[in-house]
């Protein structure tokens, strides 16, 4: 039987990979990029050969002078698959995207790096080895970031992001410490079978919260993401290749440990929450493609937080698999959207959908996800209140597309298409949930017992996103309104937090001399 995971070799080739895009940086370097996508390719086979060594032989960890290097997990495998998948596609993406660039070479060589060192991260069998690849990596996404060196805005994304990213790691490495000194072992395995906690042991779990927050780009650092359109597009693309989720997979990783916290579970409902419902808003003023596309993420990863803090662990991975498939295709494929938008010389009027409407749609949507909550209790068993929660706000979200795509249908149509929609959504989020505990469960702690502090973060959240998704649907009708246009504005511009960042590091003074 093999105790080596054949997945630990990628980091390797990959990085075998880089060095001869290292020493020819410049534009044209003959065959390397293709050499460069078939060390990806090959990572991206030992990715699948890796789940099936899994399969047929369970777990394994990566020894080294007897210390714990990486493992294998279902967690680390499905990771590593989604880095090797998406960091194959991205390089594949960027040989003709960036064929003649300056730095094409350079960039090959960052990009091989970044992925090693991401899959190193997700795979990491203990906490010493997931700082140092954190560290890594953003130094890594920092000089792909500056990709264009030149541009002050580059300039710009790169210092907020190294400011947040660093201060994460620094917040990582205390609680390692912690760790260390209150339970006299950082092994990854090991910390998931911790009992409880003690006073260092919540100081410890309250840091690692904060440098996940601070790596998914949370409320109020957020800044640096909504312009990586200075990088170039593979960079936003690779950004969903375990790094702008990296704080998310942390927390998963080490959700044995941090479920012991129900403050830091607590701090993680009302943050991500507000992050999400904070990015979802600010989405919708925004005109460009990337920038939009990014306040999208900004939304998402505080929904992944906020899943975490409610105890979904399987539901988030699951949610970051798909996030990064999606958004990682959604930038690679901005140009054309572009092109699509500007080709339409006429646009139609739109559509206002009524508030009558809106209400029939949601109180309609509802009553159909709880007829399919009750049918799957009775045929799978109970749901917790957390899973039944998270999908409330995911009905509320399909019916606000409801609503108003079809602002200007008979209500016959707006009956029938929500009926559907809200059917499929509903089978396909306990299906998914379902299959996510198959897969992930045994390895991630059950959501915890609600009490009274979960109650009320539940409704919390549950009327928060009711209330955003509601007005989201009635957008048109309010977003023009003079008492409103000031405050479409305001969110246009984020509330001006970027800026009053920008301004906190000297970024207006920013120059290519600089």
């Amino acid at each position: 039987m093999l105790t080596l995971p054949l997945i630990a070799l990628s980091p390797l080739v990959l990085a075998g990979a880089a060095l001869p895009l290292a020493l020819r940086p410049g534009r044209r370097p003959g065959r390397l990029p293709a050499l460069a996508e078939g060390a990806a390719l090959a990572s991206l086979a030992l990715a699948v050969l890796g789940v099936g060594q899994l399969v047929l032989s369970g777990p394994h960890t990566l020894w080294l002078a007897g210390s714990a290097i990486v493992r294998l997990d279902a967690v680390s495998a499905t990771l590593a698959l989604l880095v090797s998948f998406l960091g194959w596609v991205v390089l594949r993406y960027s040989r003709r995207y960036l064929d003649g660039e300056t730095r094409e070479g350079w960039f090959g060589c960052l990009t091989l790096l970044a992925i090693a060192a991401v899959l190193v991260l997700v795979q990491a069998a203990s906490l010493p080895v997931m700082v140092a690849a954190f560290a890594i990596t953003g130094g890594l996404l920092r000089q792909l970031l500056l990709f264009y060196p030149d541009r002050p805005a580059a300039q710009r994304a790169a210092a907020k992001f190294t400011r947040s990213w660093v201060a994460g790691d620094l917040a990582l490495a205390l609680a390692t410490v912690l760790v260390w000194h209150g339970l006299g072992t950082t092994r990854i395995a090991d910390l998931a079978q911790v009992p409880a906690l003690d006073g260092a042991g919540h100081l410890a779990v309250a840091l690692l919260v904060l440098a996940a927050a601070l790596k998914t780009a949370a409320f109020p650092l957020h800044g640096w993401l909504t312009e990586v359109m200075e990088a170039p597009t593979p960079v936003s693309a690779l950004l969903h290749a375990g790094i702008i989720n990296a704080g998310g997979v942390l927390l998963i990783t080490l959700s044995g440990l941090v479920q012991h916290s129900a403050g830091a579970m607590a701090a993680l409902v009302v943050l991500g929450g507000f992050t999400a419902l904070f990015g979802a808003l600010v989405m919708l003023t925004q005109s460009a493609v990337k920038t939009a596309l990014a306040w999208s993420t900004i939304a998402q990863m505080g929904f992944m937080l906020l899943q975490c803090g409610l105890g979904l662990w399987a539901l988030a991975l699951l949610h970051i698999v798909a996030h990064s498939l999606y958004k990682a295709h959604a930038f690679l494929s901005s140009g054309g959207a572009v092109r699509e938008v500007n080709a339409v010389r006429k646009p139609g009027a739109v559509a206002i959908p009524g508030v009558g409407a809106v209400a029939r749609s949601f109180a309609l949507a509802l009553a159909l996800y709880v007829v399919v909550a009750a049918g799957f209790t009775v045929l799978v068993g109970a749901k917790s209140p957390q899973a039944l929660a998270l999908g409330t706000m995911l009905i509320f979200g399909v019916s606000y597309l409801i609503a108003q795509g079809l602002a200007d249908a008979a209500p016959g149509a707006l009956t029938r298409r929500t009926v559907g929609a809200s059917l499929a959504a509903a089978l396909a989020y306990f299906s998914f949930q379902v299959l996510a505990q198959i897969v992930w469960g045994p390895m991630l702690p059950p959501a915890p017992t609600a009490g009274a502090l979960e109650w009320a973060l539940i409704v919390l959240a549950v009327l928060s996103f009711g209330l955003v998704a509601f007005a989201q649907a009635l957008f048109p009708l309010w977003a023009h309104h003079p008492s409103t246009a000031g405050l479409r504005v305001h969110l246009a511009n984020g509330l001006y937090l970027n800026a009053l960042l920008d301004r906190m590091i000297g970024g207006f003074r920013m120059s290519p001399n600089s």
